[in-house]
């Protein structure tokens, strides 16, 4: 696969595996243990030069792009999914200003986020409404030079950590998702509370909090590109873009969980030889293995992809989430499997990875609903479709019908 990567990207990719072998692994299960956030760990992601990767130059990032984002994340992940998506997240919360802010809002927040030295999070998600993104009940109201803000937003990654959250709300609740707009909040806004810490399963070192917002003055100047009104536009150009991050956590979840079952199975002994030896058991390694490539292929094409520029991106970065998402779920748990009894054992590492990747289905729209995208993409592709084969009906008539 390296044969394909460019010499960039390997800088990327070696630079994060040292991290992540130097920094994460060491304590991956003293911070699931705890729940403390890898503080430590992001010094170190700011000493290699990692952090920001994706904010464009002229805001101090390195316009290093969705691939190079999608290494990074994979190395982190296979130490520890919890730090992967913990600097995945910085992303997502980002990508709305980077795609729709206003050059002001953009020199004052950018920045402080390449640099490391500020986290952000992504507020769109509430308790009625989680697949169904367009039904948010979080208003914000005009009021003179303010927007007054009211209501909760829920399952925010990085939550407790982060000093500035985008975040969704109507603004004309009349018109449903054609209402809603998008602003920049800073944690220490009048009326604004980071709430509840959910106790997750896996993932736990980074904070996943609920919002909330109590008669909440917001700036009109915090109103995200001085436009009301196309945030949900917004929210879905950023998940699109985001997503082949939540991939590469899977993939490097996957990867990870995998070379720990190569290296139990080879040392493993039963009935006088390597469980690694027994055909049934490099049957599963060789699908495992399988599953993973395929995976690599399509999370790696879809960052290619929107890192060109193409304007449809939303099929492919449904198709690489969801795939790579439902390899790192079979593989973690068939390498539980092939730990046997130790497998689930919090002694050793493997079923951390099994926690940690669960929430790769969910998060960040969940599998059913990429299927949902996915279908929606080829019933619009179908009129295409349907005109070539019209053509080919002419020439050939025993086809028609």
């Amino acid at each position: 696969m390296n044969e394909l990567l460019s010499k960039e990207n390997l800088d990327y990719q070696e630079r994060a595996r040292e991290v992540a072998e130097k920094f994460v692994r060491p304590v991956a299960a003293e911070l699931d243990r705890t729940g403390e956030y890898g503080w430590d760990i992001l010094e170190a992601l700011k000493s290699y030069e990692l952090t920001g990767a994706w904010i464009p130059k002229e805001y101090g990032g390195q316009d290093a792009g969705v691939l190079n984002l999608c290494l990074v994340v994979e190395q982190l992940s296979r130490a520890c999914g919890g730090v992967g998506v913990a600097f995945a997240v910085n992303a997502l919360g980002s990508f709305p200003i980077i795609i729709g802010g206003t050059e002001e809002q953009k020199q004052k927040y950018l920045p402080p986020i390449a640099s490391g030295n500020s986290l952000i999070a992504f507020g769109l998600s509430e308790k009625p409404s989680g697949s169904d993104a367009g039904s948010l009940r979080t208003t914000a109201i005009k009021d003179g030079d303010d927007y007054v803000v009211n209501g909760q937003k829920k399952w925010n990654t990085n939550g407790g950590v982060a000093s500035t959250f985008t975040v969704y709300a109507l603004t004309d609740p009349s018109r449903g998702m054609r209402g809603i707009s998008a602003f920049i909040v800073e944690k220490d806004t009048p009326g604004f509370t980071v709430g509840k810490r959910e106790d997750t399963m896996g993932i736990r070192t980074v904070p996943v909090n609920e919002l909330e917002f109590a008669d909440c003055r917001v700036p009109a100047s915090q109103l995200l590109g001085h436009k009301e009104n196309v945030g949900f536009k917004n929210a879905m150009m950023t998940l699109d873009r985001a997503r082949p991050g939540v991939a590469a956590q899977a993939l490097g979840l996957a990867q990870g969980a995998f070379e720990w079952a190569l290296r139990y199975t080879s040392e493993r002994k039963q009935f006088g030889q390597t469980v690694m030896s027994h055909q049934a058991i490099q049957f599963m390694l060789a699908d495992m293995a399988t599953q993973i490539e395929a995976a690599r292929q399509l999370v790696y094409h879809s960052a290619r992809v929107i890192d060109s520029g193409a304007a449809n991106v939303n099929k492919i970065a449904a198709m690489g989430k969801v795939f790579a998402t439902d390899t790192a779920m079979k593989v973690t748990t068939d390498a539980v499997q092939l730990f046997g009894g130790y497998g689930y054992c919090r002694d050793y590492p493997i079923e951390k990875y099994m926690r940690d990747a669960k929430i790769t289905q969910i998060y960040e729209g969940t599998n059913q609903v990429q299927r949902l995208v996915i279908g929606r993409a080829l019933t619009r592709e179908l009129k295409e479709l349907t005109d070539h084969l019209d053509v080919v009906v002419e020439h050939f008539p025993e086809v028609d019908g």
